[in-house]
């Protein structure tokens, strides 16, 4: 890895450019997808560093199916942490529950039932019947509950997401994307790890009915995926949004607009495959770590170390991972006097096929400026020597 300052005003107005663009862009960690699939809709996450590994048609409109039943959990995981809900807690079902078509946890009118019984009757069995009592037993409707669903979206910048219902059940106006899913998946799994358990469960019985997890994933050994959730309708596809951890690192999938239950499970497992086989995550620099020191001018000492703010950890192609360049960037010699920990420069990281990425470089120390004869003695060896003296 080379490490080159740039100190012209023409490259420091060029990473102030480019700042601004990292800052605006989602992290992918790839120019260009280098891996195809049958799915319409598809993406998949570094869980820890944000990267997008491939995307296809990400952003775009697709209906959610039972995806959608990941919002409802959410609400009730984020009540569940907050206490003003217990796992032991019981909601009424509703008529309007009992009789709603599709997928059942074949609950009956008038039961009380469980709220952690709920949580694997709409995860496990992918029950429209638990999810419309939690929506009942948590805003008095489920209309009202697609409002707190769409608010809780807005909230984890699902942007183009809109919720009619609890379910997932086709709606021409209940819509998501395959980018919005995956980052409703990633805060359920960042937030509730208490919880996220619930998600890798495989068998529900209830009502003398026992039931299995449509997750495809969970059942294969040693593959390492622990949820989330499948989805179809006929509009839709076949549809998951899944995510697995292996050597503690973690990728989320989401793919949708398959035609057939054996695609989604072929599709999704080389894709994760193919995630955790060609990516990896490295350490370039620790938070703290010098990276290159800079030129002082007027200073009490003639360099000042360039210092990361943070960890600057990144997913990379494991093939490029010997091919990565940095450019420290700032506007020098840097005027005394320096403050420790001052904004100086822009670590610049670059490799192949990837999108260059930027990272904040602040003063590892102070510097103070030269007493009056010590700033005078400097002018006098510049306009002698020039400014490499």
């Amino acid at each position: 890895m080379r490490i080159t300052p740039l100190w012209n005003r023409h490259t420091w107005i060029l990473a102030v450019i480019a700042l601004c663009v990292a800052v605006v862009a989602p992290l992918r960690a790839m120019a260009q997808p280098s891996v195809e699939t049958s799915a319409e809709e598809a993406i998949l996450i570094d869980a820890e560093t944000g990267a997008i590994l491939m995307e296809k048609h990400a952003d775009q409109r697709m209906p959610p199916a039972s995806m959608t039943k990941m919002m409802t959990i959410h609400l009730v995981f984020e009540r569940l942490k907050d206490g003003r809900l217990s796992l032991q807690d019981t909601f009424p079902v509703s008529e309007k529950a009992w009789k709603k078509g599709g997928s059942s946890m074949f609950v009956e009118v008038g039961d009380q039932v469980k709220v952690e019984d709920l949580i694997r009757g709409i995860i496990v069995q992918s029950g429209n019947d638990a999810s419309i009592v939690v929506a009942e037993g948590l805003a008095g409707s489920e209309s009202r509950f697609a409002e707190l669903m769409n608010k809780k979206a807005r909230e984890l910048g699902m942007d183009k997401t809109h919720f009619v219902n609890s379910t997932g059940w086709p709606h021409p106006e209940h819509q998501t994307t395959a980018h919005d899913l995956a980052k409703l998946a990633l805060a359920t799994i960042r937030r509730f790890p208490q919880y996220y358990h619930y998600y890798s469960q495989t068998t529900f019985k209830y009502n003398d009915i026992e039931q299995h997890n449509r997750n495809p994933l969970l059942y294969k050994e040693d593959f390492g995926s622990d949820g989330l959730k499948t989805g179809h309708t006929s509009k839709a596809g076949y549809g998951l949004t899944a995510s697995a951890e292996r050597d503690g690192r973690r990728l989320v999938l989401v793919v949708n607009g398959l035609d057939s239950k054996r695609a989604r499970a072929q599709e999704a497992e080389r894709l994760l495959d193919w995630g955790f086989r060609e990516f990896g995550n490295y350490t370039l620099f620790k938070a703290g770590q010098t990276v290159t020191r800079a030129d002082v001018w007027l200073g009490a000492r003639p360099r000042v170390p360039l210092v990361t703010k943070e960890r600057v950890f990144l997913t990379l192609p494991r093939a490029a991972r010997n091919e990565i360049s940095a450019k420290a960037i700032y506007k020098g010699p840097i005027p005394a006097p320096v403050k420790k920990g001052q904004r100086l420069a822009t670590l610049r990281i670059k490799a192949p096929e990837m999108a260059a990425r930027t990272f904040p470089l602040a003063a590892g120390r102070a510097v103070g400026r030269l007493g009056f004869f010590g700033r005078l003695g400097a002018a006098a060896r510049y306009i002698v020597f020039g400014a490499s003296s």
